[in-house]
């Protein structure tokens, strides 16, 4: 016994952590679909810009492509969990409409007289009742998938037909223009931006999330005895992460107001005009934050709650997920539920954005919403998807989309590039599960 004893290994300390890989990508921890969207991305914008005559990459264009992007990078978050979950819902271009359509109702008939013009509770009401009714638009979706047992497709294509009529009906065909100032900050625009000085602001504090998030994550991988980044390996990442927010927000303060709206922008606020002229930048606009905002929640909800981590079990396995004792019934309705409060958020940038809400609004946007997440590395067969990739994938589209307006291509050539997209997709991720599940 001696001997055995003798000729074992020592055994490692448990308060050294383990090596991580010697090569690059995996020194870096890099998703490679991840990487690979973003030198599409880059591709896009580089042949584009070449295409249309060095129009797309101006600070202009990108800073309206940010905008545009917004209300479908919000949807696409929650799709992530409906097709982690393996359903699909086909109906989130219409709840975006009736939703929107009945706030602008709401607000313009019956907060308006109540509260009168500008007063702070007539935006804060009408998210409160657009968000409410989405959630229970998609609570109803969820109860009818999960314990009547009617396939998602069925039910959020019936819900797409339902929904674009109800928003009809609302307003009987009618575009009922919003009345209060405050919920037009939603859209974007010269005064849905909040200006250079607080965009650095908001910079800065990223750039502080990001270096706390880096020493924080060392910190727990050191505590549980998790293989550690190389430290210049951390150094690249936290950079490169660091240096994407500063030219984000040197691009958003380079776009400026044209010289008459900042001359009329200085009078209504009492700003003095020097000779030489006033630059008033625009800096982020509200939309983009409000987007980027949802982004970090729902990758925090994925990621970090109880209620992510049985969303992805049961994507993975749904018989498995039941036998362990998850509820999957109930985490169907609340992802569906979730899914219709998201839908609302949409609306509310989209009915701001267009300062009105119309009975054709939300068309097709549920097509944009799916692809972004498929595109975005969500996965059809379920159990693997992304927050994160799902909204870049919700940026590629509408790159692609902005760039064809540029070049002038009509609307059905639009449609016919963005269906090839879509399959290319599927087609890639089809490919990936082979080679590396």
């Amino acid at each position: 016994m001696s001997d055995i004893s003798a000729g074992k290994a020592p055994a490692r300390p448990a308060s050294a952590p383990q090596t991580a890989p010697t090569s690059l990508l995996g020194a870096l921890e890099v998703d490679i679909r991840f990487l690979g969207m973003i030198g599409a991305l880059a591709v896009i914008w580089i042949v584009f810009d070449f295409l249309a005559g060095g129009t797309f990459l101006t600070s202009r264009n990108l800073w309206n492509l940010s905008v545009q992007t917004a209300s479908i990078a919000v949807m696409s978050t929650g799709m992530v969990l409906v097709i982690v979950m393996r359903h699909i819902d086909l109906s989130v271009g219409s709840i975006l409409g009736v939703t929107g359509m009945v706030m602008a109702v709401f607000q313009a008939s019956y907060l308006m007289p109540a509260f009168g013009f500008n007063h702070p509770m007539v935006w804060i009401l009408t998210l409160v009742v657009g968000i409410t009714l989405g959630a229970a638009i998609g609570a109803l979706h969820g109860f009818i998938i999960a314990y009547l047992g009617v396939p998602a497709f069925i039910v959020t294509l019936g819900g797409l037909l339902v929904w674009r009529g109800a928003a009809w009906a609302v307003a009987e065909g009618k575009t009922i223009p919003l009345t209060d100032d405050n919920f037009k900050l939603l859209g974007g625009g010269a005064s849905g931006s909040i200006g250079a000085t607080w965009s650095w602001v908001i910079c800065g504090l990223a750039i502080l999330a990001i270096i706390f998030a880096t020493l924080r994550a060392r910190q727990q991988r050191t505590r549980f005895h998790f293989p550690l980044k190389p430290v210049w390996a951390e150094f690249v990442t936290a950079g490169a992460g660091c240096l994407a927010v500063i030219a984000a927000t040197a691009v958003v303060n380079n776009y400026t107001l044209p010289a008459a709206l900042a001359r009329r922008y200085a009078e209504t606020n009492g700003i003095p005009v020097p000779p030489e002229g006033l630059t008033i930048s625009f800096g982020y606009a509200v939309p983009v934050l409000v987007a980027l905002a949802v982004g970090i929640a729902m990758t925090f909800v994925t990621t970090r709650t109880r209620f992510g981590r049985y969303v992805f079990a049961i994507g993975g396995n749904p018989e498995a997920a039941d036998l362990a004792g998850i509820n999957t019934r109930r985490i169907t309705l609340m992802v569906f539920a979730l899914m219709g409060a998201l839908a609302a958020i949409g609306a509310a940038i989209s009915t701001a954005r267009l300062t009105s809400a119309t009975n054709a609004q939300g068309t097709l946007d549920e097509l944009y919403v799916i692809a972004a997440a498929v595109i975005g590395g969500t996965s059809l067969a379920g159990g693997a998807g992304t927050v994160a990739g799902a909204m870049l994938g919700a940026l590629v589209m509408q790159s692609l989309q902005s760039g064809m307006v540029l070049m002038r291509v009509d609307t059905p050539y639009q449609n016919i590039v963005m269906g090839m997209v879509l399959v290319f997709a599927v087609w890639i991720d089809t490919l990936y599960r082979k080679r590396f599940k």
